[in-house]
């Protein structure tokens, strides 16, 4: 029941982000194309990845050498910096073709590390769940510091408003600077804390199915 329900909600809030107004939005403001990003690598990511893991389409259960949640974690950590550059973010903002790209790969990446770190059976979890607790814990801190860079920036660092440039110190206008600042909040607060609460969460599971030791009987002295 837990994997349907997971499964429906993903894929309902995967369309809902792709098909509903945030594409267009996310053209003028940092904030909506931030809220577009958590949505899909924070939320619609860990539900899909906990629809499939254990099930006959885990990638865990047939190559788990090959889905590894460090490396997961890398790659990551590369798409969302990456995607930050301001050519980049500027292009995926104006092209299409550069948004269908960032979004692929938001999604790929997110549900790969999601994937890594709680997918496989029982036995796999057990196995590789410090892997999968580092990984999300250091995908929250990246995430965490991402956010925290646009929060407090002083000047807009990137193209706004339907691609224009930001150049000039009269251009700084406190509208940019209020939505970039929203934007890094949402990366913050929502993409930094559902890593962190995945960290735990999985820590936690881990805790518990690792076998408590006997204690050696003592024989008694003749």
């Amino acid at each position: 029941m837990t994997r349907v329900v997971a499964s429906i909600l993903g894929l309902a809030i995967l369309a809902f982000s792709w098909l509903g107004p945030l594409p267009a939005l996310a053209r003028e403001s940092f904030a909506a194309h931030m809220t577009l990003h958590i949505t899909i690598v924070a939320v619609a990511a860990p539900l899909l990845a906990l629809a499939m893991a254990g099930t006959m389409v885990d990638p865990v259960r047939t190559a788990p050498s090959l889905v590894a949640a460090i490396p997961a974690s890398m790659i990551e950590l590369v798409i969302v910096w990456g995607w930050h550059v301001p050519v980049l973010h500027h292009a995926a903002r104006v092209q299409s073709t550069a948004f269908v790209l960032e979004q692929a790969t938001f999604m790929g990446s997110g549900l790969l590390l999601w994937i890594a770190a709680i997918g496989g059976d029982r036995e796999q979890r057990r196995v590789r769940a410090g892997g999968g607790v580092a990984a999300l814990l250091f995908t929250s801190m990246h995430m965490t510091l991402l956010g925290a860079l646009f929060t407090l920036a002083n000047r807009p660092l990137f193209m706004h408003a339907n691609g224009t440039p930001v150049s000039v110190p009269q251009d700084f206008s406190p509208a940019y600077i209020a939505d970039q600042e929203l934007g890094g909040v949402i990366m913050l607060f929502v993409g930094g804390a559902s890593y962190l609460v995945g960290g735990l969460c999985l820590t936690g599971l881990a805790l518990r199915a690792t076998p408590a030791r006997s204690t050696p009987r003592r024989e008694p002295i003749a």
